[in-house]
C-alpha cells in the first residue's frame, strides 16, 4: 500500500499545475504530429511554413497579397518571412509584384508551378492527415478544434485572418 501511495503522489507531482500538463500534452503531440508531416513535406523539398505559404497564396489566386496580410495568415509566425519568399521565389514557386503606386508594398502570387507543385502534394498530404488524425470519430474531431480556438483565442489578435 506504500508503494502504491507513493506512485500516486510522484505522479500528482509531475505537472506543477494543470494548464502546464495540458500544455505539456499539446507540445507532445505537435512533436508527434509534426514528424510525419516533415517527412512528407521534405519529400518535395518543402517545409511545412512553406507549404502553408503556397497554400494560402492558392486560395487568393489569381489574387496576389501583400506580404504583411501574408504573415498575418500563416499557420505559425515566420520571423523571417523575406528569406522564405526568397527560397520559394528562387525554385519558381512565388511571384513577387511591386505596386507601381506604393513600391514599398510588395504583393506575393503563387505561379504555376506552385500550383502543380500543391497539386503533386494533395494526395499525400491527405493520406499523412488520415495517418496522424483518422484514428478519431469526426465528431472528436470537431470538438478537439473547438477547444483549440477556445484555448488560443485569447493570444490571437484577429483569428478571422487565420486559415
Amino acid at each position: 500500500m506504500t508503494i502504491f501511495r507513493h506512485k500516486l503522489t510522484r505522479r500528482a507531482t509531475r505537472f506543477d499545475s494543470l494548464e502546464q500538463e495540458v500544455f505539456l500534452n499539446l507540445w507532445r503531440t505537435y512533436d508527434r504530429l509534426r514528424i510525419q508531416e516533415d517527412e512528407l513535406f521534405g519529400r518535395f523539398e518543402l517545409t511545412p511554413q512553406q507549404y502553408n505559404v503556397l497554400r494560402l497564396l492558392r486560395a487568393a489566386h489569381p489574387e496576389a497579397i501583400p506580404t504583411l496580410t501574408l504573415a498575418a495568415r500563416l499557420v505559425s509566425r515566420a520571423p523571417d518571412i523575406t528569406r522564405m519568399l526568397d527560397k520559394l521565389e528562387e525554385r519558381g514557386l512565388v511571384a513577387r509584384v511591386r505596386l507601381a503606386e506604393n513600391r514599398r508594398v510588395v504583393q506575393i502570387g503563387v505561379t504555376a508551378a506552385g500550383i502543380k507543385l500543391l497539386n503533386e502534394i494533395a494526395e499525400p498530404l491527405q493520406e499523412c492527415h488520415a495517418r496522424q488524425l483518422g484514428h478519431m470519430a469526426a465528431a472528436e474531431l470537431r470538438q478537439l478544434s473547438v477547444l483549440l480556438k477556445a484555448a488560443r483565442g485569447p493570444h490571437e489578435a484577429d483569428e478571422s485572418s487565420w486559415q
